[in-house]
């Protein structure tokens, strides 16, 4: 009688379900496990290093709880992100993309032949003119490159040589969900993995005693809403989601010992608690049990390791000085960056900054000032005090938003005020260190900014170039789920060579 393709027959000539082999098997990944916890841990308790033993080897059960690629695709450049996102939908207008013609023809309907019947927002589609309007800021060529760079970025500006600054970048999303949802997960759909828990998943962590993707958000900013979603694992296993740090005493929520718990009462109870996972686990087959066992042991090891992270009352002087004044306030979107440096430091794999007040519809002006005073002198620190360090040849910063604006007003424009509607087929990010082409500009719009002219750069193509840039093909980087193979670029995207060393 021929075995059944769902059983395995031993040398005793029992047969065993798949379940029992992958259970029983799992005791041998554990003693291996044993004897790298024994190695590591030394003096522990024999019964803490027992539970963590079978912990692991639960985990190893599970290719999904381990790297996804035993070795990089190709020669990684970059060993980790910092990317800061400026939420809204930061003006290229305003910043990298200098249209003197709009200005020139100030008050004109954009002409019928620029537009070429893309669709408009709701918000400005009824309006009777799409009156074009330049910015009202001085732009200056800046670096070898010779690159335009607006004056309300002058911080930027000085680090001209070492960054990569995309003209072309173009998504299919015209409202801020999706489109926030595409650039963070390669989607518009809600559910996706963000790119950071698809490193996480790919990659592994350079650092077990903190998450490999950490998510900063500046306190106190009011715009578009940012949902925990879009630091999500979606299908993936959870230990690959973001973790929030915040700013305060209590970094993580839920993280530090309720009164009167001890350090101890809380090892004894995680240990008690990994024990019943573990034979809920022998009995249900579930992964996700594995997943919960492994979260709560990376939480206790954070006790120690975030407030050591996160303290930056060691920092000298000048550094504050470098990151503006903002950098001593915690929440604050210098504090954040400065905060970004140390846990690059520490071998964080993703760190997720969010800045949000970009959604300029009217008084555009006024408000993509303050932006820029908020954000300008402290991106630039980061990128100059991670080069000063030698982090900046392992690291990948990347800057912008989830679309781009308008070159015709919202409303009625005069020269001193006036606001930009949603623009997706046209914006500027910029890009430096981790195998980045320095002194580099890519891609060009047309002379109204409104179209590409030049190396258009799709939502995948960029997601294709980041992963290059951390060794990982992103045709091969998947998960299956529901009977599909899924990936962060979906079913394309393209590697931009230009922008690359």
């Amino acid at each position: 009688m021929k075995s059944s393709p769902l059983c395995h027959q031993v040398a005793d000539g029992s047969r065993w379900s798949r379940r029992e082999w992958l259970a029983r098997t799992g005791n041998g990944f554990g003693a291996l496990a044993l004897g790298h916890l024994l190695m590591r841990e030394g003096g522990r308790s024999s019964q803490v290093l027992a539970n963590e033993a079978r912990i692991e080897a639960t985990a190893t059960t599970n290719s999904a709880d381990t790297p996804f690629l035993t070795a990089p695709h190709v020669i990684p450049q970059a060993k980790r992100v910092i990317y800061l996102f400026q939420s809204g939908g930061p003006s290229q207008l305003e910043t990298f993309d200098y249209k003197p013609l709009l200005s020139e023809r100030f008050g004109e309907a954009l002409p019928d032949s620029v537009r070429k019947g893309q669709r408009l927002t709701g918000m400005s589609a009824n309006q009777s003119s799409l009156a074009m309007v330049g910015s009202k800021f001085g732009f200056r060529q800046h670096g070898q490159a010779g690159a335009w760079i607006s004056d309300l970025l002058p911080h930027t500006a000085k680090i001209a040589d070492d960054l990569c600054i995309v003209k072309s970048i173009y998504t299919e999303a015209i409202n801020h969900d999706p489109a926030i949802t595409f650039l963070q997960t390669g989607s518009q759909i809600a559910g996706r993995p963000s790119i950071g828990s698809w490193l996480n998943y790919g990659l592994g962590s350079d650092n077990e005693n903190l998450p490999a993707f950490v998510v900063l958000i500046t306190r106190g900013k009011t715009d578009q809403p940012l949902y925990s979603r879009l630091w999500g694992a979606g299908f993936l296993p959870s230990r690959h989601q973001g973790v929030q740090f915040r700013s305060g005493s209590d970094a993580v929520l839920y993280l530090n010992n309720p009164p009167g718990i001890s350090r101890d009462h809380r090892r004894a109870a995680l240990e008690t608690l990994a024990q019943l996972q573990l034979e809920r686990q022998q009995e249900t087959h579930d992964p996700e049990l594995s997943q919960r066992i492994a979260q709560y042991e990376m939480a206790f090891r954070m006790q120690a390791s975030v407030p050591e992270a996160t303290d930056l009352s060691g920092e000298p002087e000048h550094i504050y000085e470098m990151y503006g004044s903002d950098s001593k306030k915690p929440g604050t979107f210098a504090a954040n960056c400065l905060l970004a440096r140390r846990l690059a430091e520490r071998g964080v794999k993703f760190i997720q900054l969010y800045h949000q007040g970009w959604d300029q519809h009217g008084g555009l002006p006024g408000g993509i000032t303050q932006q820029c005073k908020e954000t300008d002198q402290a991106s630039a620190a980061l990128v100059a005090d991670l080069k000063q360090r030698g982090l900046l040849d392992d690291t990948l910063v990347v800057w912008g938003g989830e679309f781009g604006r308008t070159s015709y007003s919202q409303g009625r424009p005069s020269p001193q005020n006036y606001g930009r509607d949603h623009h997706p087929r046209c914006f500027s990010m910029w890009f430096a260190g981790g195998g980045i082409k320095p002194a580099t500009v890519v891609g060009r719009s047309c002379d109204f900014g409104y179209n590409i002219e030049e190396r258009p750069v799709h939502v995948h193509d960029l997601h294709a170039t980041m992963l290059h840039l951390l060794g990982v093909d992103h045709e091969r980087l998947t998960y299956r789920f529901q009977g599909r193979d899924f990936r962060l670029t979906d079913v394309h995207g393209h590697v931009v060579e230009e922008m690359l060393a």
